[in-house]
């Protein structure tokens, strides 16, 4: 079992300069409008995907409490295999996962089929929300945060 090296609320304490900044790159693709549900399912995702237990127990309860569907949150790990996920969902699916593992590439096919559900300026504010999540990813993992109880989820990250 691991522990905890530190604590989010140590991010806020210790570098508030940091987390203000991770905190306002989280927010720009809600505010810029991109559906907050959509958005919950990519934070999932890359939060899987990077083994943050913080980050991934934090977006599904954000992702219960916007009304998210359970199916979806429960299976969003084989999103490919599912059939509960619209075609908008799997394209910022395919990007997120592009955009995790960098090592492979964002491919040509993955570019065409987000721009397609997305075009330009919703793209780049899904990079954004990307890139957002890995970063807190990054800081949840590497200081083992512990995941937040039910009751707690919003006074946490997004």
């Amino acid at each position: 079992m691991s522990h905890a090296r530190s604590e989010y609320t140590d991010f806020q304490s210790l570098a508030p300069d940091a987390f203000s900044a991770v905190r306002a790159l989280s927010a720009i693709a809600a505010k810029a409008g991109l559906d907050k549900q959509l958005l919950e399912l990519i934070k999932i995702r890359a939060s899987q995907i990077n083994g943050c237990a913080f980050c991934l127990q934090y977006h599904i309860l954000q992702a219960e409490a916007l009304g998210l569907a359970e199916d979806k949150i429960n299976l969003v790990a084989v999103w490919r295999e599912a059939p509960q996920f619209s075609p908008r969902e799997r394209a910022a699916l395919a990007w997120t996962e592009a955009l995790t593992v960098l090592p492979n590439g964002v491919s040509d096919e993955v570019f065409a089929q987000a721009n397609a559900e997305f075009g330009e300026k919703e793209l780049m504010y899904l990079t954004s929300a990307v890139a957002a999540i890995n970063t807190w990813n990054r800081f949840g993992a590497a200081y083992r945060w512990t995941p937040p109880a039910r009751q707690k989820a919003s006074a946490a990250a997004s």
